[in-house]
């Protein structure tokens, strides 16, 4: 699913692709280890930076006992699943660059970075759906009941992911088939199509989410404004700011939301084979983009996150400043 470097024209060799010849059927050439190129080093950068913040994410998650609403679950589901892209990145890197790559290599690192980016996609949905619940039913939020039900769903989620990720290692993948390999080989154009076309169900049903999220959010405004003649007028102000702010947030996530997964969905929907690999490198960048942005754009800015990181950064003065009273979140 991952290109090649030499499909940039950063590699100087001619001839096809290197890494997954055409030919290869007929006269099985050797493999050869490509030499480093800037792709490559900016892959293995990038592979590192995603697993390694979203492993902390998933490491303070699991350590600590007080973040087990539902909320927190599934952002270490979506940790993980991030970390699993990172990795997914570093093999391709070890298999493109440092040792002799084969046609599993190949499978497996297409398989987990469809298996990754599924999940991922899929824990997305699940905070907006945990948003909107937390909203609409903010008294019964948080029990234990609505701990097992996200357990369940992480779980269905997970085991549906891994059956989509095993589809090329399983055999629906073009290896043989050079003429129906999709833009991304070596998927085949309606495996990798299925793909895309659910990706883009799963991004149209989070925005709705998100839609209803406004909607309530909007009700419970209008609720404030009906009793704004009982509250003090720092209160009030307070209020509109906080609720500013949170729209703002909530259009930044949306952004790079649709502006990572929508351009890799439609283009695997359109594109094929004989299309120009500068478009799925154009794409697919910002897919997997997602996964170093998203560590930030939901773990980090949990308070309760922020505060554990911080006192395990910072323990002394941490204590000095809960002696003190001063929220060590802020």
């Amino acid at each position: 699913m991952i290109l090649n470097a030499s499909d940039l024209g950063w590699d100087e060799s001619s001839g096809s692709d290197p890494f997954f010849p055409l030919d290869k059927i007929e006269s099985s050439p050797e493999y050869e280890v490509q030499p480093l190129t800037v792709w490559g080093v900016a892959l293995c950068i990038s592979g590192t930076l995603i697993a390694t913040e979203n492993a902390i994410v998933v490491t303070t998650i699991l350590a600590t006992p007080s973040l087990r609403a539902p909320v927190f679950l599934l952002l270490a589901s979506l940790g993980l699943a991030d970390l699993l892209a990172g990795v997914a990145l570093i093999l391709h890197f070890l298999f493109l660059f440092c040792v002799e790559p084969s046609d599993w290599s190949e499978l497996i690192t297409s398989g987990l970075l469809v298996t990754s980016l599924t999940a991922s996609l899929c824990s997305l949905m699940g905070v907006a759906l945990d948003r909107y619940l937390s909203l609409s039913n903010a008294l019964t939020y948080g029990s234990s009941q609505s701990r097992n039900r996200a357990a369940i769903l992480l779980l269905l989620v997970w085991v549906g992911a891994c059956i989509i990720g095993a589809g090329p290692a399983m055999g629906w993948h073009c290896l043989g088939m050079p003429n129906s390999c999709s833009v991304a080989r070596p998927l085949t154009r309606t495996y990798l199509s299925l793909l895309c076309g659910g990706f883009l169900v799963i991004v149209m049903i989070t925005l709705q989410l998100y839609a209803g999220i406004c909607r309530v959010a909007r009700r419970h405004a209008h609720a404030i404004a009906t009793q704004r003649h009982f509250l003090p007028a720092n209160h009030s102000y307070a209020s509109k700011h906080s609720s500013g702010r949170g729209f703002s947030r909530l259009i930044l996530v949306l952004s790079v939301f649709v502006g990572c997964w929508m351009p890799f969905s439609l283009w695997g929907l359109l594109g094929d084979a004989s299309s120009p690999p500068l478009y799925t490198y154009a794409t697919l960048v910002p897919a997997a983009g997602s996964s170093l942005l998203n560590p930030i754009l939901y773990s980090l800015r949990n308070k309760d996150i922020r505060k554990v990181l911080f006192q395990a950064c910072c323990p002394h003065r941490y204590t000095q400043n809960t002696q003190t009273n001063y929220p060590a979140d802020v």
